[in-house]
């Protein structure tokens, strides 16, 4: 295979954002008005605009209805191949059991004469999205339909793509059924975004919606949000790796996980990052090996050749900097020590440490979701979770005596801005001889 880029770093601590490579859109301009074009339609015409736009994307016009149900769903389950329900059914229990101690705790606290706290309040209706394209992910069911139930939402409706013929991926029926999703749609891409969030004659309005997609549904989700028509997960761009490794790591080890992250897509950026330029060498040369023996070896080499490199660093501090100023998606950390220098990262969707805990096994069935920040953005946000699929209710509760402690506060503040009726709303309570406790 080609060689992978090197990145020297070694003796420069200034910030290399800039000089990491990360896949870029360069018709995200087109992207974005087709897009708003289609959302356009489907907010006016409804499932005639999802019927127009499935018909040309998919092939299939909705004559055998948008809505599969859920007898088929279930008898998709029950055909399934013995070995890959057990898997679904493990993996969904992982999931499930992480989900449920990621939930955010409610709290009520007494304070100065006042209840205050959160409760969380379980969203009305969730979406889901579940591509269907290069490769069916029944795992993406799992990820979002399952902590939807964790979380209790009411009502959890699954949109995915489907063929001329109008059928869906029989496996991810089958992982639909099994995860609890409520009603399941045959619309895929951006108008099956629209379809949930403006909802049409056939599919409900969502109060939010997520899950995975192309570039397409990615920009469908960024531009629902925009307009506030639903809320959204997070804004999913090409999928990412970066690893942490010094000699101490097995170098076939980190050349599979470098191709199995590639795998996924030509744009996908997969980085070894490492103080140990000979070890540096030894993966590229596994590599070689790896990418020849796999089933996507053209997709790998696009993918590597675009966005792989090894990037050399002074030491695993330096590394660990390299790392939070990349904020990856999937963070290896495969090195002597791996724990601690997993605790100085900051930066990463999910941090997979040590090196039997590769990124592919986050991917199933390890626990924690797998749909995670893009593009930088673990610099400021996690990856989906329960929290995700609940809204935080601020609970506030003041006694007559805990609401005079605080009045000058509120006078005070109010003539400051100049709002005094906000400053007698509360005089009102506190000088009435006749309000309750």
């Amino acid at each position: 295979m080609d060689k992978l880029t090197w990145l020297d770093l070694r003796g420069d601590r200034s910030d290399p954002s800039h000089r990491l490579p990360r896949a870029t859109d360069e018709a995200v301009t087109e992207v974005r008005d087709t897009v708003r074009d289609i959302l356009a339609a489907v907010r006016r015409d409804g499932d005639g605009a999802v019927a127009h736009y499935s018909a040309s994307f998919d092939g299939y016009d909705g004559h055998g209805g948008w809505e599969i149900p859920a007898a088929t769903a279930e008898q998709a389950l029950t055909e399934l191949d013995g070995d890959l329900r057990a898997a679904l059914e493990r993996a969904a229990d992982q999931v499930r059991w992480f989900h449920e101690r990621a939930r955010p705790r409610d709290w009520l606290e007494d304070r100065d004469g006042a209840l205050l706290g959160v409760r969380h309040q379980p969203l009305r209706r969730v979406g889901c999205y579940a591509p269907g394209g290069r490769a069916p992910l029944p795992s993406s069911v799992l990820m979002t339909v399952v902590p939807a139930r964790v979380a209790e939402v009411d009502e959890v409706v699954l949109c995915t793509p489907p063929g001329a013929d109008g059928e869906v991926n029989r496996t991810i029926l089958a992982a639909a059924a099994l995860a609890g999703a409520d009603r399941i749609f045959r619309i895929g891409g951006a108008q099956a975004i629209g379809a949930m969030a403006y909802g049409t004659g056939s599919v409900p309005r969502c109060d939010k919606v997520v899950g995975p997609g192309n570039v397409y549904v990615a920009e469908a989700k960024a531009q629902v949000s925009g307009e506030g028509a639903c809320g959204i997960d997070t804004l999913a761009g090409v999928t990412e790796v970066a690893i942490i490794a010094d000699g101490s790591a097995d170098p076939v080890h980190v050349a599979t996980d470098l191709v199995a992250q590639a795998e996924h897509d030509p744009l996908a950026t997969a980085l070894l990052i490492t103080p140990d330029d000979s070890f540096g060498a030894r993966v590229e040369t596994a590599l070689g090996d790896e990418v020849a023996a796999t089933r996507h070896a053209d997709r790998v080499r696009t993918a590597l050749a675009g966005q792989g490199a090894i990037v050399l660093v002074d030491d695993l501090d330096h590394a660990v900097e390299v790392a939070n100023a990349f904020a990856a998606e999937h963070l290896e950390v495969q090195c002597h020590d791996a724990v601690g220098v997993a605790e100085k990262v900051r930066c990463a969707g999910a941090v997979f440490v040590g090196g039997t805990s590769p990124v592919s096994l986050g991917d199933y069935a390890a626990g924690p979701n797998h749909t995670l920040p893009t593009g930088g953005s673990a610099r400021y946000r996690g990856g989906l979770s329960t929290a995700d699929f609940l809204v935080p209710v601020n609970w506030v509760q003041y006694s007559r005596d805990g609401l005079a402690r605080l009045a000058p506060v509120v006078a005070a503040l109010a003539a400051a801005e100049d709002l005094p009726a906000h400053a007698r709303a509360v005089q009102a309570r506190v000088h009435d001889e006749g309000a309750g406790p």
